[in-house]
């Protein structure tokens, strides 16, 4: 099983604390599930029959190339956004087009029902990260892990992507580049960080990054997270480490 490296770096992140329920407070490092999504990024590879994931990237090592710094930030936020199945409506009738406000509006309660919040951000600037991950396939076959991982090296070599990376909100953009030199030592950074999300789906299952919007639950796994010079270790999926929910 082949291991690649990214080195990945970006203004602004935020790797949402999930015990913050209003205001937006990040991890002091990026969280597994952040790191997976940018692998996923570059390549993922589908069942072309049942539109399903072949495989997922298990990430094993998160190294912290800067020092950790915060930043405070007001953002607005969207209370809504226009679904798929709407804008289909609006083209088929676009009589039944409604629009969405940017400015809240108020039911008969004097409840806001549509447009923007703003919520405090407490985010991290200037980061940068040497992240390592292994392609694991839910069912082994040498054809396919060959064409992932020369997939997979290509496309990062030549920085293409399916869709831009971001360092856990859309809006802060991540840049990366396919590790093949040794690289910079991590920072001397020691902290244990304690639960840390470790992913907000099953990775066991196959149907897992397509399925949301079918109705199905996330299944949120932690795991007791430790930095030791620079280094987050990350246990694999499936070990006793990770803690996983019912759904």
């Amino acid at each position: 099983m082949r291991s690649f490296q990214l080195e990945v770096w970006g203004e602004l992140a935020c790797f949402t604390r999930p015990e913050f329920k209003v205001e937006r407070f990040s991890y002091p490092i990026i969280t597994p599930s952040a790191a997976r999504g940018i692998f996923d990024a570059i390549y993922l590879d589908f069942d072309p029959q049942h539109k399903t994931p072949l495989m997922y990237w298990q990430v094993r090592r998160i190294e912290v190339l800067s020092p950790v710094r915060y930043i405070s930030l007001m953002r607005n936020e969207v209370k809504e956004k226009a679904s798929v199945r709407n804008i289909q409506a609006w083209m088929k009738d676009p009589g039944s087009f409604e629009p969405l406000y940017a400015d809240a509006t108020k039911d008969d309660t004097g409840q806001d029902t549509k447009g923007r919040t703003q919520r405090q951000t407490m985010a991290l600037k200037n980061v940068r990260y040497r992240l390592t991950a292994q392609a694991v396939l839910y069912r082994e076959d040498p054809a396919l892990r060959q064409k992932i991982e020369q997939s997979f090296q290509r496309r990062a070599r030549a920085g293409q992507c399916i869709y831009q990376p971001y360092l856990g909100c859309r809006e802060f953009t991540g840049y990366f580049r396919l590790v093949e030199d040794e690289g910079a030592a991590p920072v001397p950074y020691n902290e244990k960080i304690g639960w840390m999300l470790y992913d907000v789906f099953d990775l066991s299952h196959p149907g897992r990054p397509l399925r949301t919007d079918r109705g199905e639950k996330p299944s949120i796994s932690l795991f007791e997270a430790e930095v030791v010079q620079g280094v987050l270790e990350v246990p694999p999926y499936e070990s006793p480490q990770v803690r996983k929910g019912g759904g």
